[in-house]
């Protein structure tokens, strides 16, 4: 036997390479085909983003900043000039316009009344609004007529609504006068007496505004779960105490947006004024909204005017930042 065979022969026998068979070296699969990696998701440019949010609050913004903003700083200016409606020139007075107003014996008596009327239109407003609601949300025949003609004052104009109830007060000839000579009562001098004449004032502006508060809280009410009126019914709990605790708290949120804008909205009153009283008599129903009026276009001083809308500007803000910290935090959304 030749030396190659002996070699062969000699050799220990190869391991089969067959997959799975005993003694084989464990072996790999075969590698898949590699998938192609997912596209990722192109991020939308962003002055795309910018452009959007320019074409949509663009234009608002640019109204508050001519029509708001702009106005402010102006009357912040004006308000440390004495200048005269129609006249050239102005002379820097700084703080003299606001400290003439703190000192004039008239604003005692206009921080009064701007705070009386303040109260019972906002207070009235949400107490009557809210029981028009309570009685409209029932099923009740001409229901749907019965909320118009409740809603349709507020839309009205404050000077004709005034126009209107000036004949309905007259003293001799007016409705009022003529209800209360079947009682056997006499009229009060409603247009010459103080603090009829705020009474007066503060009964139109809640005939006139009232529908709206009355429609806020029937949004309201309708938004209440009837499952909840149901399981207080079945604890036992009567309409009044499911009002107290259920509902009222449920309308948190909104006698909390009522209470901000009627603030804002009474502070702000001046057309029904003007058309009922203009501000008398002896200045009985001048609020500091009708002062500014008065000072501007009647007496003319734009200086002092700006200043008392200055003012009235840091009133509102105050009560406005104080209602939301103080309320907010009561009211559960």
């Amino acid at each position: 036997m030749t030396t190659a065979a002996t070699d062969v022969l000699a050799r220990p026998p190869r391991p089969s390479s067959t997959p799975g068979s005993p003694g084989s070296p464990a072996t790999s699969p075969p590698a898949s085909p590699s998938l192609p990696a997912p596209r990722r998701r192109r991020s939308r440019p962003r002055w795309r983003t910018y452009l959007t949010f320019l074409l949509l609050a663009g234009p608002n913004v640019a109204l508050l900043v001519v029509f708001v903003y702009k106005p402010l700083l102006q009357s912040f200016q004006y308000s440390t000039l004495q200048w005269n409606i129609g006249s050239p020139s102005a002379r820097p007075v700084g703080l003299g316009n606001y400290v003439d107003w703190f000192t004039d014996p008239r604003t005692p008596q206009v921080l009064t009344t701007t705070a009386i009327f303040t109260v019972a239109t906002v207070g009235g407003s949400l107490l009557i609004g809210l029981g028009l609601a309570l009685l409209l949300n029932r099923r009740l025949a001409g229901r749907g007529a019965a909320r118009t003609i409740v809603f349709a004052p507020y839309v009205l104009s404050g000077i004709a609504v005034g126009i209107l109830w000036l004949f309905i007060f007259d003293p001799r000839y007016g409705l009022v006068s003529t209800v209360l000579g079947w009682l056997g009562l006499s009229s009060p001098d409603w247009y010459n007496d103080s603090p009829w004449a705020l009474a007066m004032i503060i009964v139109v502006y809640l005939w006139k505004n009232v529908g709206y508060v009355a429609l806020i809280y029937l949004a309201g009410l309708q938004a209440v779960p009837q499952e909840l009126r149901d399981a207080a019914a079945l604890d036992g709990a009567g309409p009044g105490r499911t009002l107290r605790s259920v509902v009222l708290p449920l309308l948190g949120p909104t006698t909390f947006f009522l209470s901000v804008t009627s603030l804002l909205s009474s502070l702000q009153s001046f057309d029904i004024i003007h058309a009922m009283t203009q501000g008398g008599p002896l200045a009985g129903t001048t609020t500091l909204m009708y002062q500014i009026y008065q000072e501007s276009f009647v007496s003319g001083r734009a200086g002092y005017a700006s200043a008392v809308a200055t003012l009235l500007f840091v009133i509102l803000a105050v009560i406005t930042v104080a209602h939301l910290k103080l309320v907010e935090r009561k009211v559960h959304y």
